[in-house]
C-alpha cells in the first residue's frame, strides 16, 4: 500500500525488504543529490544582496559619466577669461582652446576675447592669414582696445584700408588707449592717408596731450618738442623742456623697474658703454650703415636700452621688410627702428637737414633715433637729393643738429 508521500509499507516475502525513499534526482556527475525544493532566504540576506547590486551599478555608472560636462558654462568662461588676460604668448591661449570642442566654443566668447592680453596678439607678419584677421576682428568687435589698435594699424598701413583702420584706432582711443591716441596724433601731424592740406596740427597736439596725460612716453616727448618749436601750439620753451624731462624720467623709471624684475644689475645701467655689436633690429633701408649703436636714451647719463617695440610696430617692420623694405614706389619708412610706420604719399616724412639720409614720422622718433644711432652717423653734406633726383622734401627738412637733439 502506498501513502500520499510515496512511502510504501513493507511487504513480506521475496528476496528482501525494499524501502522506497523519497524521490530524488542525481546531477549529471552522479556525485550528490539535488532536491527540487528551493531554499528560502532570510530578510537580512535579501537586503544585503540588493545593496551590493545597487552599489555595483552606481559605481559602473559613475565611471562612465565625465564630471567636466557637469561644470556650468559661466565657470569655464571665468577661467578662460583669467587665462586670456594673463597669457604670455598666443600658444598659452590656443593650447587651452583646442583641448576639446566645448572649450573651443567657449574660448571665442565675447567675455573671454574682450579681456585678452596684448601678448595674445603677438603675430609675425609671415604668419598673417585670413583666420588671424578674423580672430583680431572678433576680439575688436568684442571691445578689446588692444585688438582694435593692432588691427587698425595693420589695416591702415599694411592693407591700405585707411578708413577702417582709422576708425578702429579711434575706437581704441575712445577707450583711453594711449598708443592709439599717439598714432592718431602722428596721422594728424602728417596728414597720412590724404594730402598735405589734410594736416591738422591742433588736433595732433590735442591727441598728444591726451596720450601724455595717460603716461605715454613718446607722446610726452612729442608734446615737448611741439611746445619748444611752437608747432601746432603757442611756443613755450620752458613748458616744453619740462615735458621732455618728464619723458626721460618716465623712460628711466620704466627701464629700472623692468631691470629689477628681471634681475639685471643696476651697475650696468648707471654707466654708459657703447654696444660692441650692431643694432639687433637694423632698419631695412639703412643696412649699409655700420656702427656699434648707442644705448643712451636718457638725459640722466644712464646706459638705458632701447624700449621694447609694440607688437603692432613690430608687425609693420616685418611686413615691409619682407617687401624689400619699401612700402611702395617712392615711399619711405620711418628711420627709427622701433616705429615701422611707412609713408602714405611721397615726401610725407621730413628728412634730416644735415645729411638727408634718414627721415622720421615724428619728432619723438627723431629724438630717439638721434640718441640711439644717428648722432654717431650724421655727417653734413653740401647738397643731397632723393632717389628720384628731387631736392629737399616739400614738407620741409628736419633739424638734425646737435642743438635740437641735446634738448631732447
Amino acid at each position: 500500500m502506498r501513502t500520499r508521500g510515496g512511502v510504501c509499507y513493507p511487504r513480506v516475502g521475496g528476496a528482501g525488504d525494499v524501502c522506497f525513499q523519497k524521490k530524488r534526482k542525481k546531477d549529471f556527475a552522479g556525485e550528490r543529490c539535488v532536491c527540487r525544493k528551493r531554499n528560502k532566504l532570510s530578510p537580512e540576506t535579501t537586503t544585503g544582496r540588493e545593496r551590493s547590486s545597487s552599489s555595483s551599478s552606481s559605481s559602473s555608472s559613475s565611471a562612465s559619466v565625465d564630471l567636466f560636462d557637469s561644470l556650468p558654462d559661466d565657470l569655464l568662461i571665468l577661467i578662460l577669461s583669467k587665462l586670456s588676460s594673463t597669457a604670455n604668448s598666443p600658444s598659452d591661449f590656443i593650447s587651452a582652446s583646442i583641448t576639446c570642442k566645448r572649450l573651443n566654443g567657449l574660448a571665442l566668447h565675447s567675455l573671454v576675447v574682450s579681456k585678452a592680453s596684448p601678448k595674445t596678439f603677438v603675430l609675425k607678419a609671415k604668419n598673417w592669414s585670413e583666420s588671424a584677421h578674423r580672430f583680431l576682428k572678433l576680439c575688436a568687435d568684442a571691445g578689446n582696445v588692444e585688438a582694435c589698435y593692432t588691427l587698425g594699424m595693420i589695416r591702415f598701413y599694411c592693407l591700405q584700408n585707411r578708413g577702417s583702420g582709422a576708425s578702429l584706432m579711434a575706437k581704441a582711443a575712445i577707450g583711453s588707449h594711449a598708443p592709439a591716441l599717439y598714432s592718431l596724433a602722428v596721422i594728424q601731424f602728417n596728414g597720412s592717408g590724404g594730402s598735405k592740406n589734410d594736416k591738422d596740427l591742433r588736433a595732433g597736439v590735442a591727441l598728444c596731450a591726451r596720450a601724455a596725460f595717460l603716461g605715454h612716453i613718446d607722446a610726452l616727448r612729442e608734446l615737448g618738442h611741439c611746445l619748444q618749436d611752437g608747432y601746432g601750439v603757442r611756443q613755450n620753451i620752458t613748458e616744453g623742456r619740462r615735458f621732455l624731462v618728464q619723458a626721460n624720467a618716465r623712460e628711466l623709471a620704466a627701464v629700472l623697474s623692468s631691470a629689477a624684475a628681471s634681475g639685471v644689475p643696476m651697475r650696468q645701467l648707471l654707466t654708459w658703454t657703447p654696444l660692441p655689436h650692431p643694432h639687433p633690429h637694423p632698419h631695412p633701408q639703412l643696412g649699409h650703415l655700420t656702427g656699434s649703436g648707442c644705448p643712451l636714451l636718457s638725459d640722466f647719463g644712464c646706459n638705458v636700452p632701447a624700449p621694447e617695440m609694440h607688437p603692432a610696430n613690430r608687425f609693420l617692420g616685418e611686413w615691409f621688410a619682407a617687401r624689400e623694405g619699401s612700402p611702395g614706389p617712392g615711399l619711405r619708412l620711418c628711420s627709427h627702428v622701433g616705429c615701422g610706420r611707412p609713408e602714405t604719399r611721397r615726401h610725407e616724412f621730413r628728412r634730416c637737414s644735415v645729411c638727408g639720409a634718414v627721415n622720421y614720422c615724428s619728432r619723438a622718433c627723431q629724438a630717439l633715433d638721434w640718441k640711439l644711432r644717428h648722432k654717431a652717423e650724421c655727417a653734413a653734406v653740401e647738397r643731397w637729393v632723393d632717389e628720384e633726383g628731387d631736392g629737399a622734401d616739400g614738407d620741409g627738412p628736419v633739424n638734425g643738429g646737435d642743438d635740437e637733439m641735446a634738448e631732447s
